[in-house]
């Protein structure tokens, strides 16, 4: 799964889809795991990269990391393979 390239991310948090106009606010850690999925970052990479920043436990960053991959999806601002 890939970000669609077009998207840009303010330093803030403030993602935007030129293509729609629409924009959204990511929490910091919606903001790293968007930065580096737009750097091509595997899913296991992110993981590895979330665990090792921020105090949580794998079943909590798989859980949480499906539910945002899911809302990129509904917002459509994942590249269709």
């Amino acid at each position: 799964m890939n970000i669609k390239r077009n998207l840009a991310i303010s330093d803030s948090g403030f993602l935007f889809n030129p293509s729609t106009g629409d924009s959204y606010s990511l929490n910091p850690i919606a903001q790293q795991i968007f930065s580096l999925m737009k750097e091509g970052k595997s899913d296991g990479e992110i993981k590895a990269r979330i665990l090792e920043d921020y105090n949580t436990d794998s079943s909590t960053f798989e859980k949480d990391f499906y539910d945002f991959i899911g809302l990129l999806n509904n917002y459509k601002l994942l590249e269709n393979e």
